[in-house]
């Protein structure tokens, strides 16, 4: 099996000794839970969500426990997974309360007649099958809390909102349309915080690595997302994607993961889970692709996956990598970024991770 922590602006100079070896150890438990299921004869799609599930419980992720923070201070969750033998797919969108988002969007896929749901509906379901919902807090950690100041301080410096030349009315303020609130020094007890305020974002400079949602530090909250795909001693592939989305996104922001297609793709040959920018993945269809390109094109698999990450992506602009693997067992993690957090574990259960690219 195969997976992923995220890919981004991930610095050499800004990944301490002790942070890398942190996520090194996460990923490898990762691995090792998904092959723990595979060697007994396991599901790919079992291996799949007990890989996930221990990157959702790590703060080290942009997932689960270490989702990043909305434009209001509030953590919004996406995962998805798709079993290649039947075309089934789950997936769950905008989520507040669900500590492993994976696998509710595993109970989608096998416990409902649908492939997505979102918001509060999405709770509902959860509440209807038995699944426990936690308390917002549980998300909180003052990395990411930080994080989200930071891009709030990043766009404040690059465009002063209108709002700050008068107090305006909220009379007459659509529902997407956020009244003014204040920026907290701290968050509250309860870390659910007061929203920030609400700014407009700016428009990134061609070549800038500093976008918005973007934490100059780690590098690595804007293009968070972790992921696996997994072949099963009966020839069957899976794929899941979860994330926490952009810091500081607004109004709703969906980003690829759990888009069937965009960020997350099983069929019999093929299973991808993407991490990048999410608009262009979801543009491009970017996990079917590569699937599509085994397909018609007879294309092996590394070649595939490296034509339309390396090549389609970098010229419409869009950065990020996928994991993939096909029904022989050939692995494929190309990233055109910095680097992308990943790992992949042979038969025998030895684990190897890996960063930045490789020399």
């Amino acid at each position: 099996m195969v997976i992923h922590g995220g890919a981004g602006v991930i610095s050499r100079e800004n990944l301490t000794p002790e942070r890398e070896a942190a996520m090194r150890a996460a990923l490898t438990e990762a691995l090792q839970a998904g092959h723990a299921v595979l060697a007994k004869g396991g599901r790919s799609m079992d291996a799949v969500t007990a890989a996930i599930r221990v990157m959702e419980d790590s703060p080290y992720f942009n997932a689960g426990k270490g989702a990043v923070f909305n434009h209001d201070g509030v953590n919004e969750l996406d995962a998805a997974v798709m079993d290649g033998k039947t075309r089934m797919a789950g997936a769950v969108a905008g989520v507040h309360h669900i500590q492993n988002p994976i696998d509710l969007a595993r109970l989608v896929m096998e416990k409902s007649p649908h492939v997505m749901m979102v918001g509060d509906g999405a709770e509902a379901f959860a509440r209807s099958q038995g699944m426990p919902l936690v308390d917002a807090k549980y998300f909180f950690t003052e990395e990411r809390w930080q994080g989200l100041q930071r891009a709030l301080e990043q766009e404040k410096a690059k465009q002063a909102p209108p709002a700050e030349q008068g107090q305006p009315s909220t009379q007459g303020l659509s529902p997407a349309t956020p009244a003014q609130p204040v920026t907290p020094a701290q968050p509250p007890a309860s870390a659910q915080p007061p929203a920030p305020q609400p700014v407009t974002p700016a428009q990134p400079q061609p070549g800038s690595s500093l976008t918005p949602g973007v934490d100059p530090i780690t590098g690595d909250h804007k293009f968070g997302t972790v992921g696996a795909v997994a072949l099963d001693m009966d020839g069957n592939l899976a794929a899941g994607t979860s994330t926490g989305g952009m810091t500081n996104k607004r109004f709703g922001r969906v980003g690829d993961a759990p888009i069937i297609g965009a960020g997350t793709y099983a069929d019999e040959r093929c299973a991808v889970s993407a991490t990048g920018h999410g608009e262009f993945f979801i543009r491009y269809t970017v996990a079917r692709d590569i699937c599509a390109r085994v397909e018609y094109q007879d294309l092996p698999l590394p070649e595939a996956a490296s034509y339309v990450v390396n090549d389609v992506l970098v010229k419409a602009g869009g950065e990020g990598g996928v994991i993939a693997m096909d029904r022989q067992g050939h692995v494929a993690m190309p990233f055109n970024s910095s680097g992308m957090y990943r790992g992949y574990i042979s038969e025998d259960g030895t684990p190897t991770v890996a960063i930045f690219q490789q020399p």
